[in-house]
């Protein structure tokens, strides 16, 4: 449908207001407007209510709050979580029905299936499969066109791949009568707790939420403020733990552990499955001496699972807490041939237990409760690090309303800097367990979930830790054990039987926590799951983490046997080094791979520029990294050394200009694809962006930064035909902030906000649907993507290379002042940088105790202003610009 065709106010909205393409679906128009309309009618009643943010929402302004409790789980819920465990609330009134998780609970793998083996082909089918990979290479190169239809032949049935599975619900009852008035809920980012607030009957009643890492515990605190004449004490409670609200979820067995504790204890399949258990125990502070709680055990027959309810007698508390633990089975430890790849653990109630009994862990007053988990939360993200865009707090507009009225280009910065702060939260909120955030982080609402909630690594799991290190966030570690504990072991087992590599390991697009090493199939799955280059990638991450804090110790212990050695398989960069073969194609006696698929596109074919490029970062890792790592084994350098220098480096600029995508020039200049795979050197790598004709190629950096750009002009703004999703335009602003256009950052970043985010900032795959999934790899990577607009230090191939740090490289006008406070940038560097009237004002690097020498630049407005080397302890300030 062509946009003439409208009437002439509706294609003002779309061209000026949403920037989007003259061409569109019907269907699309169709939901755009009535985006637009939801958005108009929410500014109405912005116009005609006068409202403020409820008691206690934080002065900062620093997060979202609300005037009604939540409808639909995705975009109204609010998150609170401490890694381990994970918490949907809706601020309910009479009664609170909080949706619960637990990391590790997934249905499949061995515990559903005992043969299942990470959708791996057989030992016995490793001849067969050397062949038919062998003549999958020779008919790509004598391919005219140099691509194949289909490698079915490589791929495995993904049989009990599974889902991470929501926990059930702990629902809170309260026996109130009268209607209700003053209500607000708020998620509050300073403290990291979720509250409802409301006035009934001349009692205002408070409930707080909050998931502590320290005690690995959730707790939910109740109270109230009674007027006067008012009876004393809390009205009566209630606290039971209903699976019924998640669908397909066997109902488990729900008992009395004592006067106080519910334990509820089931697996995940109705046939089996893994063993889950919660334990929640209720505490209050009593009117006297008063006996404030019981447990009811429900009679039920003896075929039924058991039930029970946790009370509070009307009259008799102050105030009162539950707090809930939960845990599996599951132990990556058991992940490996020794364990027969059973991912089996103890059963969690001992150690659940231990846990809820603790003194130390389950203190025995609320404040001191709440103390430790602010002290700790405080600590984590806070303390080290924060941004300011210049924002005024909004503390007379909820957050959906502010939401509904933002615009495209115009922006607001005060929305824009809450993002920020969001995005670091859920990281925080879900990084900091025993297993890495997911696709959702670790907040799923149902027993299946879109995608199994899993880890795809070909951008989603990268995208969700992108922000991590440079805004000093302490989560990278459970990602580390989770390469090492579960895509190692049985990824030695993949590299032997699927490539007939017999060095390293692999593991393709998507993970669950099982060790699904293979490559999904059947069928022509291709575009999807032909990615080995997944350990690739991710060992960019553990580069990264060394990169940034040179912590030998580590880097010894797990980060260079990840990249080199995991034993009793070598590492990544030796599987790869393997897997690299002669270009039989143009006979340029390049080495290359083959067969790839550029990640979720159709052509089957060799030389891929997305794999190429990672593969030579990886290299260069391999060789900065080696002398920190203790290693002797310069054989193993100079190998990697001598196939760095032989392969294709994965840049080739076509036929229109573009940056190929494949070594065979077959681009598409409509071709509007969610990823930007070719253009990975550009960000979040360094091929692209630090081009060196000396070692890469034969081009001019300008030449290559240019066709760079064509290919991104040509991308498009993240919404083409194949998806609607938030991390396609953060990864499009991240890019254009890296190619210094600020303009073009600050559109696709506020398109991305217009578009993709819901009222309560979750970020949503399909925003037209009444009821989308959540995804949450755009919260993840937007503060990367803002972040890199202000700084950007990309990583360089050698040490002798300068490290350049850029002040204000793509700062948007919206933006005009603002700080940053504890940036981290590679080298052991932190900065504080403070700006005004679209200039800096100051810049403050300091270098870590434990640094190595390295050469460093900072540039503002394309002019050096200071070159230094890197020292223990350095403190550098620049206040001339």
């Amino acid at each position: 449908m062509k946009l003439e065709f409208l009437p002439h106010d509706v294609q003002y909205i779309m061209r000026e207001f949403l920037r989007l393409p003259y061409t569109l679906p019907a269907c699309s128009i169709c939901q755009i407007i009535e985006m637009w309309a939801t958005r108009l009618l929410a500014l109405a009643q912005l116009v005609a209510l006068s409202v403020s943010a409820p008691p206690g929402f934080p002065a900062s302004g620093n997060g979202l709050w609300f005037t009604k409790s939540a409808n639909v789980w995705s975009k109204e819920w609010l998150p609170v979580g401490n890694g381990y465990l994970a918490a949907m609330v809706p601020g309910g009134t009479s009664s609170e029905a909080t949706q619960l998780n637990i990391e590790s609970l997934w249905s499949g793998g061995p515990f559903a299936d005992k043969s299942y083996n990470g959708g791996n082909k057989q030992p016995g089918e490793q001849f067969a499969t050397a062949q038919a990979m062998d003549e999958i290479r020779r008919q790509i190169f004598q391919s005219p066109t140099g691509d194949i239809n289909s490698i079915g032949q490589l791929g495995t049935d993904a049989g009990a791949y599974g889902s991470y599975a929501g926990a059930g619900y702990l629902i809170s009852g309260i026996n109130t009568t009268g209607s209700v008035s003053n209500y607000g809920r708020y998620l509050d980012l300073d403290q990291g707790i979720a509250r409802t607030t409301w006035t009934q009957s001349g009692t205002t009643y408070l409930r707080s939420t909050f998931c502590s890492h320290p005690t690995q515990a959730c707790t939910q605190h109740f109270t109230s403020t009674i007027s006067k004449g008012s009876a004393a004490g809390l009205p009566s409670l209630s606290y039971s733990f209903s699976s019924a609200l998640e669908p397909g979820m066997p109902a488990p067995n729900i008992t009395c552990l004592d006067s106080n504790t519910l334990r509820i204890r089931g697996t995940i399949e109705s046939s089996g499955g893994m063993l889950y258990e919660i334990l929640a125990r209720l505490r209050t502070t009593p009117v006297g001496n008063a006996n404030t709680t019981q447990c009811l055990q429900s009679p039920v027959p003896i075929e039924a699972p058991a039930n029970a309810t946790l009370q509070v007698t009307a009259g008799t508390a102050r105030e009162a807490w539950i707090s809930w633990v939960g845990g599996t089975e599951y132990s990556m430890d058991a992940g490996n041939a020794a364990s027969d790849f059973s991912f089996r653990g103890p059963d969690p109630h001992a150690a659940l237990l231990k846990l809820i009994s603790s003194p130390s862990r389950a203190a025995t007053t609320f404040s001191a409760t709440l103390s430790q988990h602010v002290a700790d939360y405080k600590a984590a993200l806070t303390d080290k690090f924060s941004l300011s865009l210049g924002q005024t707090p909004r503390l007379d507009v909820p957050t959906d309303v502010v939401k509904a009225a933002y615009k495209i280009d115009t922006g607001d910065k005060y929305l824009e800097w809450l993002l920020f702060n969001y995005g670091r939260y859920l990281l925080a909120s879900s990084g900091r367990g025993a297993l890495p955030a997911n696709l959702q982080g670790k907040w799923a609402n149902g027993y299946g979930n879109a995608w199994g909630a899993d880890y795809h690594s070909n951008i989603n799991i990268q995208m969700n830790y992108w922000a991590a290190e440079m805004t000093n966030l302490d989560v990278t570690r459970p990602l580390f054990d989770y390469f090492e504990k579960t895509w190692a072991p049985r990824g030695a087992l993949t590299a032997q039987v699927l490539y007939n590599i017999s060095r390293g390991w692999v593991t393709h697009n998507e993970m669950n926590i099982f060790g699904h090493t293979g490559m999904k199939g059947p069928g022509d799955t291709a575009e999807w799951a032909n990615y080995p280059e997944a350990n690739v990638w991710m060992m960019m991450h553990v580069w990264d983490h060394f990169d940034y804090t040179n912590d030998i110790a580590w880097w010894k212990s797990q980060g260079w046997p990840l990249l080199k050695v995991h034993p009793p398989a070598t590492g990544v960069a030796s599987f790869h080094m393997d897997k690299l073969i002669p270009d039989l194609h143009f006979n340029d006696s390049t080495l290359v791979v083959s067969p790839c698929n550029s990640p979720e596109q159709k052509p089957i074919t060799f030389g891929c520029a997305h794999a190429q490029q990672m593969i030579w970062e990886i290299f260069n890792a391999v060789e900065k990294g080696f002398a920190a790592s203790g290693d002797t084994d310069t054989a193993f350098l100079n190998e990697v050394k001598a196939k760095r220098a032989r392969m294709d480096k994965g840049l080739h600029i076509g036929s229109w200009g573009q940056l190929q995508e494949w070594k065979v020039d077959r681009d598409s200049p409509s071709d509007l694809h969610r990823h930007l795979s070719h253009l990975i050197g550009l960000y979040p790598g360094y091929a692209v962006t630090g081009y060196d004709p000396a070692s890469q190629g034969t081009y001019t950096k300008k030449q290559v930064i240019d066709a760079a750009t064509v290919s991104l002009v040509h991308r498009g703004n993240g919404t083409g035909p194949d998806a609607d999703s938030g991390w396609e335009k953060a990864w499009r602003a991240a890019a254009w902030a890296q190619l210094g256009d600020a303009q073009q950052f600050y559109h696709i970043l506020s398109y991305g906000i217009f578009l993709n985010f819901g009222p309560n900032l979750f970020s949503l795959y399909n925003p037209f649907d009444s009821n989308p999934i959540f995804q949450i790899d755009a919260n993840l990577a937007y503060p990367a993507a803002l972040l890199n607009a202000l700084i950007q230090a990309p990583d360089v191939a050698s040490y002798s290379t300068p490290l350049t740090v850029t002040l204000l490289p793509a700062l948007p006008k919206q933006w005009p002042s603002g700080s940053i406070r504890g940036a981290r940038v590679r080298g052991g560097i932190s900065i504080n940088l403070h700006w005004n009237k679209g200039r800096p004002t100051s810049a403050i690097f300091k270098a870590d105790s434990n640094v190595v020498a390295r050469p460093v630049q900072v540039v503002y407005g394309g002019k050096t202003l200071t070159s230094f080397t890197t020292s223990g302890g350095l403190t550098r300030a620049i206040t001339r610009f």
